[in-house]
């Protein structure tokens, strides 16, 4: 079915003038919301016909739903947090569409579910959000997420009889969850109520930190702070343990963060901005009295680790621990054991280094091969503490980890249905068009060496690394004969805030030009079959898929854009689109509108070029990255002579920007991807039995 004839979308003639240039936006009226929208809802119901359609064509997609569950099927935990000597956690038993919220009483005890959403909705799409529990294990504070919504409803269980308090707040978003020392609230972050209709189109201003009270109404809860003269920061709460001191962060979107502080044992909470600069990150890693201690890129672009006394008459900042040499990027770092245990990024993999607490070296802990680490938590003056360890080839692994023997045991290690030594991991280093050497992971199975169907996945944004983590989605690629790379592109964090300066506003570029290297390199090296080239990319990595698919489609075979920004014009106009406007740039600026309008992937598509295979996807409830931008994007797609190869979009109902997805329909979602990608980049799926 690969003539296709794709369904009627209407167009309009709406242009908007910036700087005395004309943009025109055809496709405006699918804007508007579904619900709201008649002809919105017919255009979505006949486009996911015509994808269902095609896609029911493809003999892989049977196949890999079925690995991809059966990958799936394994006991799946997070690290335990320890509070009053009870463990809480996450669990998924295997197939579950959400995880379920569990307490031990002590670390190898029994496992008691306090919450399971699979109860809350007939279609599991309602998930348990952010959620912590008081320092004494008594009450657990915890969000609600309906229907892949940002928006959260938060309620309070009493962790003895598993029941739920009266307590109930609504309209929280972007927040974390943080108790008083004494258990009697907890504060969150919120936006001011929308409108009823407004719900998911909402903009989002003047976030706010408040204080809830155990007991009380909502109509009670106390303003703790906010910035009305700057309605576009973010502030996020948080509280290292056992600390006094409610730490508090802001931030228009990026990376950087500026701190203030609030002391919870002073008679009267006066928030004192410590570090109002928001163009180094500040985080609070615990105290010693008044002696902070902090994570910050003042002065080291890869992070120090420094002091700072509340008390002193002037107070001034003391190094404990420098920025490190050879590119290494610290990454996470906790106060455990009366050590300082640090998580570095060395080309994309961790390390861990011990200090004492006057920046003394105190060794390192040997982790169990190259991969991932982190997640580190514990207690200040307790030698238990925990971390996590996965890579490509090594499922999530939870160690229970001895600070004063330096010693680790597993304390959830799952048994996956694979054999994963099968699998081949690697690491390259190719060069981008400037000359900039840039680090890439390639996994394949060991009797696949090349060239094979590749998919080729990038983000590249927000100063956010692509690191070694366990994916069985990804394996039931590999294991059908492909190959997955992963390349750790500019606009990321791989290498500390100079990395990512690199790929963001005026020097975006960068980010496509390294992803397009990637390519060719893949292509030129052998890799890559001919033909055989997949793209994919989520969110950011959306808009880095149809960016470079623009600029380069004859050099890409598939393209799997989801939940993409994609129209760069006007992507600050919807939901929370202004809060990346450090990251991208604004249409207010004209050097930056005319940068973003160059690679906007809505706007530069190459009518009558012979284009990949494009299968974008997006969700009805997506109310980050509005399903808008994908709408309008294969709209402008499909009116195009691209050539033969088909460019659908496949739309998640009851579904929002990724977090809080039913199991059933990730695999499902998933298990499409692949095999549009495996038709269009000539991968063989063959059936179960020879993959095991």
């Amino acid at each position: 079915m690969d003539d296709i004839v794709y369904p009627h979308t209407e167009r309009s003639n709406v242009v908007d003038t910036h700087f005395g240039e004309t943009v025109a936006d055809p496709f405006r009226w699918l804007e508007n919301l579904a619900h709201n929208d008649a002809k919105v809802a017919g255009w979505i119901k006949a486009q996911n016909a015509l994808t269902e359609m095609y896609l029911a064509t493809l003999p892989g997609r049977d196949v890999f739903k079925k690995r991809i569950g059966a990958l799936l099927d394994h006991e799946r935990l997070s690290p335990p947090l320890k509070r009053g000597g009870r463990y809480f956690f996450t669990r998924n038993e295997g197939l579950a569409n959400q995880p379920v919220l569990c307490v031990r009483e002590n670390a190898s005890g029994e496992n008691r579910v306090l919450i399971d959403p699979n109860m809350w909705s007939e279609d599991s799409a309602d998930a348990l959000g952010e959620w912590a529990a008081s320092d004494d294990g008594r009450y657990l504070a915890f969000g609600v997420q309906t229907g892949g919504t940002d928006w959260r409803t938060l309620k309070v269980l009493d962790v003895d009889t598993g029941k739920e308090l009266g307590d109930f707040v609504e309209w929280a978003r972007f927040t974390t969850l943080v108790w008083t020392p004494d258990g009697s609230g907890f504060f969150y972050s919120r936006y001011p109520k929308p409108n009823a209709e407004d719900v998911l189109s909402a903009s989002v201003a003047n976030h706010a930190v408040y204080f809830h009270k155990l007991g009380t109404p909502q109509s009670s809860d106390q303003l703790i702070y906010d910035t009305p003269d700057r309605p576009n920061l973010l502030h996020m709460c948080g509280r290292a343990v056992d600390s006094d001191y409610l730490s508090i962060y802001s931030t228009p979107g990026t990376t950087e963060v500026a701190l203030t502080v609030v002391d919870l044992i002073a008679s009267r909470w006066t928030p004192r901005t410590i570090f109002a600069d928001v163009t180094v990150e500040w985080h609070l890693l615990g105290a010693d009295g008044t002696r902070l201690i902090l994570i910050t890129t003042d002065g080291a672009p890869r992070r120090r680790i420094v002091s700072f006394d509340l008390a002193a008459d002037r107070p001034e900042l003391t190094e404990i621990i420098p920025e490190a040499a050879n590119n290494a990027v610290l990454n996470d770092a906790a106060l455990l054991g009366g050590k300082l245990l640090i998580c570095y990024l060395v080309d994309a993999q961790t390390e861990i280094h011990r200090f004492n607490l006057d920046g003394t070296r105190d060794g390192g802990v040997p982790l169990p091969g190259i991969g991932t680490a982190g997640g580190l938590s514990g207690h200040p003056s307790d030698n238990e503490a925990f971390f996590v360890f996965t890579s490509f080839d090594v499922p999530t692994t939870i160690y229970r980890y001895d600070v004063a023997a330096n010693t680790m045991t597993p304390w959830a290690q799952p048994s996956v249905p694979i054999d994963l030594s099968q699998f081949a991991v690697e690491q390259r280093f190719y060069r981008s068009k400037d000359g900039t050497e840039v680090p890439m992971f390639l996994v394949r199975r060991r009797d696949v060496p090349g060239p094979a169907p590749t998919l080729l996945y990038g983000y590249g944004g927000f100063g956010i690394s692509q690191i070694p983590v366990f994916s069985p989605a990804q394996l039931a690629w590999v294991e059908q004969g492909g190959i997955y790379a992963l390349a750790n592109i500019r606009g990321g964090g791989e290498y500390g805030a100079a990395w990512h300066r690199a790929g963001k506003l005026d020097q975006k570029q960068n980010a496509f030009d390294d992803f397009i290297a990637a390519g060719e390199y893949l292509k030129a090296e052998g890799i890559t079959s001919a033909g055989g080239l997949a793209v994919q990319g989520e969110s950011g990595g959306g808009l880095l898929v149809g960016a470079v698919v623009n600029q380069r489609p004859d050099l890409f075979d598939a393209a799997l854009p989801g939940v993409g920004v994609l129209d760069m014009v006007r992507y600050d106009k919807f939901t929370g689109g202004i809060l990346w406007v450090g990251e991208f740039g604004s249409t207010a600026d004209a050097a930056q509108f005319r940068n973003l309008l160059s690679y906007s992937p809505y706007h530069n598509i190459k009518v009558g070029s012979d284009y990949p295979a494009i299968l974008a996807t997006t969700a009805d409830a997506d109310d980050r990255v509005v399903p808008a931008h994908t709408f309008k994007y294969v709209a402008a797609l499909q009116s195009s002579d691209l050539g033969a190869r088909p460019q659908l979009v496949r739309i998640e109902t009851r579904a929002g920007h990724g977090g809080g997805m039913p199991l059933d329909k990730y695999i499902a979602m998933t298990a499409d991807l692949w095999a549009f990608a495996a038709r269009w980049t000539g991968l063989q799926v063959g059936a179960e039995a020879n993959r095991t």
